[in-house]
């Protein structure tokens, strides 16, 4: 969740500092602080609520001299409130710590070491950088070595102790760090987007080891013994700095849906082979396609509808049994899969918490895992037997949108592979399917040049503090992200309902202009949904209805109307996920909210 970054190199740290902060706010933006190791190695230390914006700002004014190495962090509040004393880094004795993670553990080893008189924070992470001080005599790596015995949690570290200055070290169980070492001197982060304007080679840094930053070298320890010889690897970036800019949008969300038809070209082409989809350059074999008797997707939030959608495509086609489970109950149940189970785990950071501990109990039940990461080299890309990468570049708002729409492109591809490896799909059909997917991309296109139209439609809805969503079949999966993207940057509590389902109690719900969006694209249940829309109607809601264009609709029935483009029923998902995305945009905008950076959100959830 929080985003943390160390520098020691030549260059000015306070200003690579800040500047990484600024590109890493999206992971939390609660309050951000930075430790600066100055020339006479002396610790400065400057935190502030808020975001870094106004930590710059104190910094500019009050901080005085040159410092070439420091840490720095933006947090996720998870332990104590959102204060000035909360906020990281955290100074111990001789230790200057940044924390991203949840120390489980903390309360025993307040007790264990006597803490409660030196603890200044409610946080859990100053609780481990006392510990840390405890332990250290001078010798940094048994000192952290004794110290990751004794933590249960999650944790990535980067810490630096008084006397030895210019040195940075780090370690981390489950929360991601990515390190590189530059003509610029050595830097450490939670994420690329920090990295970027000094290099395009990096490492992840491997758990079960300790990573010491020096101003001229990176060397790597390993826990249980000395300097380990077997270095990362290393990897290279395939977007630049521009990519994870605005690039003259007011917002990255606006940013980042306009680039959703490139993003999906990116994910589908290299992937066609004559027509047909080819999987050879991701060593995915068809063998795992063949031979598994069931399907179990796993993810969180927006990547966890994509699965819905997934599912709802899956099982009448392939016919067999596909489910989907929300990461953080799958991890704790006993689930029904084995060898013959293949197991789609989907994360767009390939760092998410419940999805990893998902994944890994996969594995412990003997299935077969086949992930779906924009990330190269991230946790669960590099656990999973098999990954399908996505391209969509870096996603900075907190709302994902891109993502979502490269998701569904690799699973509509797999999909397709699955009909054709199993001999549900001739490669005739196999070919029209991909062709069908390839026509969503101008239909997305279309709805995207559209955006002033679906701004007129939040007028409605940025009056209301509810709103509901309805379709069924492939239309209820569709809303089901609708909402979620509604209630997450608008805070108009939102909901999605199969609208068959209305009846049985939700229609309660429905009084006097309470906002109604309605997607009825599938012609199998499309007089379904019709009834449906009537039944709201008829208790005074103020209905939006999506449908595509050509269908038979009373003009009567909807206060707006919104047509896509006629694409067949199974590829509607992509330019309706233009107009849902625009729609919680604008009713942001209308509300006068924070579009990119959504109250109590991080973008990428690393603390269960």
């Amino acid at each position: 969740m929080c985003g943390i970054i160390g520098y020691s190199g030549p260059l000015d740290a306070r200003k690579i500092l800040l500047e990484g902060l600024l590109g890493l706010e999206y992971r939390g933006y609660d309050s951000a602080g930075i430790a600066l190791c100055m020339e006479d190695s002396s610790i400065c230390l400057a935190k502030k609520v808020g975001k870094v914006k106004t930590l710059k700002e104190y910094c500019d004014k009050e901080i005085q001299g040159i410092s070439h190495s420091g840490i720095g962090h933006t947090r996720w509040a998870t332990h104590g409130g959102v204060t000035d004393v909360n906020a990281h880094p955290h100074r111990a004795g001789r230790v200057t710590l940044i924390h991203n993670g949840i120390i489980e553990n903390y309360h025993a080893l307040t007790e264990q070491f006597h803490l409660q008189e030196k603890l200044v924070s409610q946080t859990d992470s100053e609780v481990a950088a006392w510990v840390l001080d405890s332990l250290y005599n001078g010798e940094a790596l048994e000192a952290i070595r004794s110290l990751t015995t004794l933590l249960e949690g999650s944790y990535g570290f980067c810490i630096m102790f008084d006397d030895q200055p210019g040195i940075i070290y780090a370690v981390r169980q489950v929360s991601p760090l990515v390190a590189s070492y530059t003509h610029a001197g050595a830097v450490i982060a939670s994420d690329l987007t920090a990295l970027i304007p000094y290099t395009n080679q990096y490492f992840v840094v491997p758990e079960e080891h300790i990573i010491k930053l020096t101003p001229y070298k990176v060397h790597l320890y390993q826990l249980d013994d000395h300097f380990t010889e077997k270095w990362p690897e290393i990897m290279t970036v395939s977007w630049n700095m521009d990519a994870a800019m605005k690039n003259g949008y007011p917002h990255y969300m606006m940013k980042e849906i306009h680039e959703q038809p490139e993003a999906m070209k990116n994910t589908i082409l290299p992937r066609m082979n004559k027509g047909l989809p080819d999987f050879t350059d991701d060593c995915i074999p068809d063998d795992i396609f063949k031979k598994c008797s069931r399907i179990q997707i796993v993810a969180c939030g927006t990547a966890m509808h994509a699965g819905m959608v997934a599912r709802a495509l899956m099982e009448p086609i392939l016919r067999v049994p596909v489910s989907v489970s929300i990461a953080s109950e799958f991890r704790y149940e006993q689930p029904l899969i084995d060898e013959d189970t293949l197991v789609i785990v989907i994360s767009q950071s390939g760092e998410t918490i419940d999805t990893l501990a998902a994944l890994r109990l996969a594995h412990s039940y003997g299935s077969s895992t086949l992930s779906i990461v924009n990330v190269k080299g991230s946790t669960i890309a590099r656990e999973s037997n098999y990954v399908f990468y996505t391209h969509a570049g870096p996603e900075i708002a907190v709302a994902s949108t891109k993502a979502y729409s490269v998701q569904l492109a690799a699973l509509y591809m797999i999909v397709c592979r699955m009909a054709l490896v199993r001999g549900k799909f001739t490669n005739q059909e196999a070919s029209a399917f991909l062709t069908e997917l390839l026509d969503a991309i101008p239909a997305m296109e279309t709805m995207i040049a559209q955006k002033e139209t679906i701004q007129a439609v939040v007028t409605h809805i940025i009056q209301s503090s509810d709103a509901f969503f309805i379709g069924r079949g492939l239309d209820y999966a569709f809303s089901l992200e609708g909402a979620l993207k509604l209630k997450e940057i608008s805070y108009i509590h939102s909901e999605a309902y199969a609208a068959g389902e209305l009846k049985h109690g939700t229609i309660a719900l429905i009084s006097d202009n309470v906002p109604v969006i309605a997607i009825a694209t599938q012609q199998h249940v499309f007089p379904k949904t019709i009834s449906n829309i009537r039944e709201v109607k008829a208790r005074g809601a103020f209905v939006i209805l999506l449908t595509k264009e050509g269908s038979a609709i009373d003009e009567k029935l909807a206060d707006i109307l919104i047509r896509i483009p006629n694409v067949d029923d199974r590829f509607t998902v992509f330019p309706i996920a233009v107009v849902l995305q625009f729609i919680a945009y604008y009713a942001s905008l209308g509300r006068n909210l924070d579009v990119d950076q959504p109250r109590n959100l991080a973008k990428s959830v690393t603390v269960e």
